[in-house]
């Protein structure tokens, strides 16, 4: 049997995707830019995309900008909104839990002379509105902020935060990073307040190397990549119609009944954190419940790195992550599990567990299983060492 219970890192492919995908490729190949048939062709697969995303959010299609993916997405967002209103502020505010695409771009910011502060999270990964409205000053023009945290499932609050902007400095842009959202919530940017949101096609079934950033009309924002010109100036190159076709059905059939895959998402969460809990020194580092998204789960195996654990599992086909799919190539200390509070030992014995609609009972119960048999070896092995 195999469990593969690692889809914030990717998901499979909907079959739906997979045909539109081999269509474009095989048979309305053309060049969006072309101005013959077969680039008219290709240019419709687009606009039915944008249209298709811009209706689940309740946007315009003109605000649908497509791009790389997730780091992209994020990149054009930070970078493109700081070099557009410098001369209106130079500070931002972000948190300190952020994804590395967008920790990575605050950090060039700084060095271009901009001024960031980073929010801390409480135990619970989630940062204070209090000290968030603290931080706002008459410099500011950004604020960068995650929707859910990839690592532990925590949910920011988004619609706090918005308030606090309009209440205190509507000016200021709103970023959100929606790539673990999208496809768990309903997300409405222009009730939300959300001036700037980043999506990732391959974390709901779509394709990889493909995205979108919504940016709010007349939100002043800079291009990061200059050519022909694409997408109004603001993301040249060639579009990659397959994998746009693709994320926009991806899309479509992710929201299709989104309320009943939630249940079920939120019951698979809560049957696994409930058998970890029974599990000796097992840490679970994720709320059970509503409070945060419906399918990360995130533990410490005390006493077993968490490397050791996962390769451990993968022997048995049962496929996790040791953090991020983004940074599990560094040695780096998690900051949303640091922030969070946990101990150098839970740190580096933590695990998460991701779910798409594919994944059963039965997946959660083998990988389960595998669990209970190796962790009195592993931590045995460990202790002689």
């Amino acid at each position: 049997m195999e469990a593969y219970l690692d889809n914030s890192a990717t998901t499979k492919v909907f079959e739906n995707v997979k045909n539109i995908m081999v269509e474009t490729m095989t048979k309305d190949y053309g060049n969006p830019s072309s101005m013959h048939m077969r680039g008219v062709e290709a240019e419709r697969y687009i606009r039915q995309s944008a249209k298709t995303i811009a209706d689940i959010l309740k946007v315009e299609e003109k605000e649908i900008i497509f791009t790389s993916g997730g780091t992209e997405s994020n990149n054009l967002a930070v970078l493109g909104a700081a070099m557009a209103n410098r001369r209106s502020g130079m500070h931002i505010i972000t948190t300190a839990v952020e994804h590395a695409s967008v920790h990575s771009p605050m950090e060039f910011l700084e060095e271009q002379g901009f001024r960031v502060t980073c929010l801390g999270v409480d135990a619970l990964g989630v940062i204070s509105l209090e000290e968030l409205e603290h931080a706002i000053c008459e410099d500011t023009i950004l604020i960068s902020v995650m929707y859910v945290n990839n690592e532990i499932g925590s949910v920011m609050p988004i619609d706090g935060i918005a308030d606090i902007i309009r209440r205190k400095k509507p000016d200021i842009l709103f970023h959100v990073d929606a790539i673990q959202a999208f496809g768990k919530f309903e997300i409405y940017p222009k009730r939300q307040h959300i001036d700037l949101l980043s999506v990732s096609g391959h974390k709901i079934h779509g394709p990889k190397g493909i995205g979108f950033l919504y940016i709010r009309d007349k939100c002043k924002i800079k291009p990061v990549l200059f050519g022909g010109g694409q997408q109004k100036g603001l993301r040249s190159g060639t579009e990659n119609v397959p994998g746009i076709a693709g994320l926009g059905v991806a899309a479509k059939e992710i929201y299709e009944n989104l309320p009943e895959k939630r249940v079920r998402l939120q019951e698979l969460k809560n049957y696994l954190i409930g058998e970890l809990q029974q599990i000796e020194n097992v840490k679970v580092n994720t709320q059970m419940g509503n409070e945060t998204a419906p399918h990360i789960v995130n533990a410490s195996f005390v006493g077993v790195r968490s490397e050791v654990l996962l390769h451990s599992l993968e022997e048995r086909n049962v496929f996790v992550s040791a953090g991020s799919a983004c940074s599990t190539n560094k040695q780096t200390v998690s900051a949303t599990l640091k922030g969070i509070g946990l101990s150098n030992e839970e740190t580096e014995s933590a695990i998460r567990f991701s779910f798409s609609i594919f994944t059963t009972r039965e997946e959660i119960d083998y990988a389960l299983d595998m669990i209970r048999e190796l962790l009195p070896k592993l931590r045995l092995y460990t202790r002689k060492k």
